[in-house]
């Protein structure tokens, strides 16, 4: 067993690399330091990312620059009403071998790499985005009885236009409960604008260099899930997840008022894991309260339904959220004994 010196060098090893990726990314992408932060939390944890915004903002940049900082095998999937399953997993195609004999074999599709770029997911039909389904929660797909296994690290981080523009297709529910985060993206500053500007219309663009590999990765999210999650803090996360429930025991307010459904545990586990990689990012090896409450967002506006009332009112996802999380109190045992 690792000794507090031995885990307090591997936490400072993490930083240093962590801040290597963030440097590099940096180079190309201005401003959206939230943003960033979560993707690279979603790769040191080992899940799925989507990004939503209006085109135009730098997801796609964003992602693309990832990949070339990374030493993995990278594919992008432009997500078109016209795309079939077939498109994006692959399929059995009849050849023929030396021997003048004929026989199927599998064509793998462009989900087969190691950071998957899903460009404008909800342009595509639901059958098509249902696709993906089995890869992103198992890594692997099934064509013809055949079970193939994706290779390690594998990561999709998909991009999606805000759902009331204009042909866009809603991500099925259990689609969306797979990503990991949600992240919006916004508009950039006055102050980032200029920066843009000086770096794309000067002839002066920096490449990011490739600074971690595929095995490195793998070890932080080794790192990652060694951190400590106390019980009280571990039950402050599932509180969390099951004051989404409507009409819930730990339900609140304004969760009956204004949701439908409520988060699925992979919501917790996101809060657990996600709250690890935000204490490491602190110097710490153990989750603290606020370190739940940090990644609460993004790891919930995606796993909760608005119901017709709130809808009507213009309520948002965030505002539910937010007010959930002023109603459920860290220490649950000792105010009920109180």
């Amino acid at each position: 067993m690792a000794t507090r010196e031995e885990m307090q060098q591997r936490v400072q090893e993490f930083l240093k690399r962590y801040a290597a990726v963030r440097e590099e990314v940096g180079k190309v992408i201005v401003g959206h330091d939230e943003i960033v932060h979560g993707v690279l939390t979603c790769l040191f944890v080992g899940g799925h990312c989507l990004l939503e915004g209006v085109p135009g903002l730098g997801k796609t940049l964003l992602v693309r620059t990832l990949s070339k900082t990374l030493h993995l095998d990278f594919s992008r999937i432009q997500f078109t009403p016209d795309l079939m399953p077939a498109d994006i997993l692959g399929t059995n195609m009849v050849v023929e071998g030396a021997d003048g004999k004929r026989y199927f074999e599998f064509q793998k599709g462009p989900i087969f790499t190691q950071i998957c770029l899903a460009d404008e997911i909800n342009r595509a039909t639901p059958k098509t985005q249902s696709a993906m389904l089995e890869t992103m929660q198992e890594g692997s797909v099934s064509v013809g009885g055949q079970i193939h296994s994706m290779k390690k690290p594998f990561f999709v981080l998909a991009t999606q236009n805000p759902i009331e523009q204009e042909g866009t297709y809603p991500l099925p529910e259990a689609q969306l409960d797979r990503f990991m985060f949600k992240l919006v993206v916004g508009y950039s500053t006055r102050e980032e604008m200029s920066t843009i500007l000086e770096r794309t219309t000067t002839g002066h663009g920096v490449e990011p260099e490739q600074v971690m590999d595929g095995e490195e990765i793998l070890k932080w999210q080794q790192l990652v899930r060694e951190v400590v999650l106390a019980p009280h803090v571990s039950d402050y996360a599932v509180r969390l997840t099951l004051a989404t429930h409507p009409e819930g025991p730990f339900a609140v307010e304004a969760t009956n008022q204004h949701l439908r459904w409520g988060s699925s545990p992979r919501g917790a586990q996101t809060l657990a894991l996600a709250a690890k990689v935000r204490a490491l990012l602190e110097g710490r090896y153990n989750v603290s309260f606020e370190d739940i409450r940090r990644v609460y967002l993004p790891a919930m506006r995606h796993r909760v339904i608005l119901n017709f009332e709130a809808q009507a009112e213009g309520i948002e996802t965030d505002e539910v959220l937010l007010n959930i999380l002023e109603g459920v109190p860290e220490k649950y045992e000792e105010q009920r004994a109180a």
